[in-house]
């Protein structure tokens, strides 16, 4: 052992093949010697049968030849050179992709939340506060504000009356489409939120797309704040003389003959209507000629169950009645959150008065039967109505 050579391993390997490997000169392995007794590296050469990428048409066993590596590193630069610039002018998918492409989820996200055509409403929303700063705006000389009443109040009312209390509409068809009409409904439910949903009935679901102007009680328009927003929805004093102008307009106006005692009648009473009064809305149709439309509302008698009158209390207040229910006024403002019933509201066939002579609004008999004959219509339909219910709730 203390006499062995050590054989470098490329003699050891030229030994025993006896050859230079195909592919290498004997210059090449005087080369790699004269760099290992110097200590420099051997140029590299091609391993026979491998290729590196992109060498399959260079001279000898596939290799690039120097005219083509040059050639690659030209245009190596020149392809990065170009990257760099799109990069630096915001032409890159670094800068004007990732822009587009933000944009784009942001207008998704807000198409989404707001709707397809939310651009328009924003539109449309700035336009209507331009005119309400600049007054450029109607009132007719009743208070009513046509375009606050579209606009807002009808957009606060409307998902009330989709979601919430789910309103079915039928016989919409039977107020005429131009032309005065007069339309009695039943009163009901310890606060007037029948009138509400008859408005947006009317509003939202009429082919003609007309409006409803109701009568109201002297209550309505001596509350502060409640008296302006009545006045701005087309609202009006509950007498013979507006009615008849609104009539004579050719307007659609909306009366509950019941009045308080329907509205504040205890719920074991529910959906029997009361007395119609003196048949004043009648007169008021034979004098103009207007079309008389019953309407029944089902639904309303439960969103407030009262069980109870505090008289002492209304009196302090000066109110007609004040309402005891299950959760008023046990549960203080929470108490005051009607119960979400399902509705339906339903018109009749209109009854005409344009055939009756001009004397025949002073003719009290016929006042009387025109007024019996629209509440028991009223009556009839609401029993109609009650017997095809499923439920108070759905």
């Amino acid at each position: 052992m203390g006499d062995a050579k050590v054989i470098p391993f490329d003699d050891d390997r030229d030994r025993s093949r006896g050859a230079a490997p195909a592919g290498q000169s004997r210059t090449g392995q005087r080369a790699r010697r004269r760099g290992a007794r110097t200590g420099q590296s051997a140029p590299l050469t091609t391993v026979p049968g491998q290729q590196g990428p992109g060498e399959g048409d260079g001279p000898g066993k596939g290799g690039a030849g120097p005219s083509e590596a040059a050639e690659d590193r030209h245009g190596a630069e020149q392809r990065f050179g170009d990257a760099d610039g799109a990069a630096s002018r915001g032409e890159g998918p670094a800068s004007g992709g990732e822009d587009a492409a933000a944009k784009g989820a942001l207008g998704g996200l807000v198409a989404r939340l707001l709707g397809d055509d939310w651009e328009d409403r924003a539109a449309r929303g700035l336009a209507f506060l331009r005119r309400r700063v600049t007054g450029e705006y109607e009132v007719d000389d009743f208070g009513y504000d046509r375009e606050l009443t579209d606009q807002v109040l009808m957009s606060l009312l409307r998902p009330v009356f989709e979601k919430y209390f789910r309103v079915e509409v039928r016989g919409i068809e039977n107020i005429p489409a131009d032309g005065a009409a007069l339309v009695v409904a039943n009163h009901s439910g310890t606060l007037p939120l029948d009138g509400l949903m008859l408005q947006v009935a009317v509003h939202d679901h009429h082919p003609a797309d007309r409006r409803l102007r109701l009568l109201g009680a002297d209550l309505v328009f001596v509350l502060p704040l409640v008296n302006e927003l009545a006045r701005k929805a087309g609202h009006t004093l509950a007498c013979a003389e507006d009615a008849q102008t609104l009539l004579g307009r050719g307007e659609v106006v909306g009366v509950m003959p019941e009045g308080f005692k329907g509205l504040g009648k205890p719920f074991a009473d529910r959906y029997k209507l009361q007395r119609f009064g003196r048949g004043g809305f009648v007169s008021t149709a034979l004098r103009t000629g207007a079309p008389i439309v019953p309407c029944s509302i089902v639904g309303a008698e439960e969103i407030y169950p009262m069980i109870g009158n505090s008289r002492t209390l209304a009196r302090l207040f000066g109110f007609p009645y004040f309402p005891l229910t299950p959760t008023f006024p046990w549960l203080g403002p929470l108490g005051a959150v009607p119960l979400p019933t399902k509705w339906t509201i339903q018109f009749g066939e209109p009854l005409p008065t344009d055939d009756y002579p001009p004397e025949a609004a002073d003719d009290p008999m016929l006042m009387f039967n025109l007024t019996d004959q629209v509440r028991e219509t009223i009556q009839h339909t609401l029993y109609k109505l009650l017997v095809r219910r499923r439920s108070v709730f759905f």
